[in-house]
């Protein structure tokens, strides 16, 4: 028997809860951009989980984890591997970089370099690498959950807007209330509780089948075409805001449809409501945002002006 998408979808963040505690949302929104084929950057400060996050997600799914501690002296060869010399065969072999995995931690991205930054972009738009004229598939899920540090400036290279748009959520988790610091802390003994987590879904199995089938499922989602105008309406309101220099691309508009089609499907719906819309527009948008220089002086965030849009586009309205 085929366990339905929300089901499934919901024992994973279940999972993840026991190790992430009080970060439901967040963690469902990682879930969704995995559902889309799309990348996660975590805008955090250090020790709030976004290691763990990532580790626990891989584990509840039993898919390849890796991390990359991204630094200034990293190289593009070290993301996504080499051709070396083998002397037994007299013939070169690739070795693959950490890059071939399901869940790959790009932590602290914002310190490597612009050269190994764009080392990501293929695989991340394309789902491929190609070192030395040769492409490689990746495996399937892939995803891109990358962290920067929003506080700590120095040696660092700030992402381009044309890497930012690869990602297609952007979240914080934020410090835990004083009640789920306390009940963390009652779960962390000798052991680490993502130690103790154990796959929940079974995948590329005749019961489980794979996640490609889940994400094709999520895809199928209906989407009226009053939702659809009402997506149009607000990604085109913020190329016109006056806080706005560069406002969200159709990228942008794809990737907000994308991710209400998946949430509808994980909170057990075959159609897409415009409060799906609401829930996701600033952390699909926001990010890609330029604010203008007006607006960085008046302390205006990217979040604020999705906020502002939405309360004033009507649901249902056109381009």
């Amino acid at each position: 028997m085929v366990v339905p998408l929300s089901e499934t979808v919901g024992s994973i963040v279940d999972s993840v809860s026991q190790v992430i505690v009080g970060k439901r949302p967040q963690i469902e929104r990682v879930a969704i951009a995995m559902l889309c084929g799309g990348h996660v950057l975590i805008d955090d400060v250090p020790g709030t989980g976004k290691t763990m996050l990532a580790r626990s997600f891989a584990a509840s799914m039993g898919v390849g984890f890796r991390r990359l501690q991204c630094t200034p002296d990293l190289l593009p060869n070290d993301v996504t591997g080499v051709r070396v010399f083998d002397p037994r065969s007299g013939e070169f072999r690739f070795e693959p970089g950490p890059i071939f995995t399901n869940i790959l931690l790009a932590d602290e991205i914002n310190r490597a370099t612009p050269r190994t930054q764009a080392a990501l972009l293929e695989a991340m738009a394309e789902g491929q690498v190609t070192v030395d004229g040769d492409t490689r598939q990746l495996p399937e899920p892939f995803l891109v959950l990358a962290t920067q540090n929003p506080v700590e400036f120095e040696g660092t290279f700030p992402l381009p807007e044309a890497q930012l748009d690869r990602f297609m959520i952007s979240l914080s988790l934020g410090y835990p209330t004083p009640d789920e610091e306390q009940s963390l802390l009652s779960r962390i003994g000798l052991d680490h509780p993502v130690n103790r987590v154990k796959p929940v879904a079974q995948f590329n199995s005749e019961e489980g089948g794979s996640w490609l089938d889940l994400a094709r499922t999520a895809a199928s989602t209906h989407l009226d075409d009053s939702v659809e105008a009402y997506i149009v309406a607000i990604t085109g309101a913020t190329r016109s805001h006056q806080a706005i220099d560069l406002g969200a691309s159709p990228r942008a508009t794809i990737a907000l449809a994308a991710a209400a089609r998946a949430l509808a499907a994980v909170r057990g719906r075959n159609y897409v409501l415009p409060d799906d819309v609401k829930e996701l527009a600033a952390p699909v948008i926001a990010h890609r945002l330029v604010l203008s220089p007006e607006g960085r002086l008046r302390g205006i965030r990217s979040s604020q002006v999705v906020a502002d849009i939405l309360s004033v586009v009507p649901i249902g309205a056109g381009p």
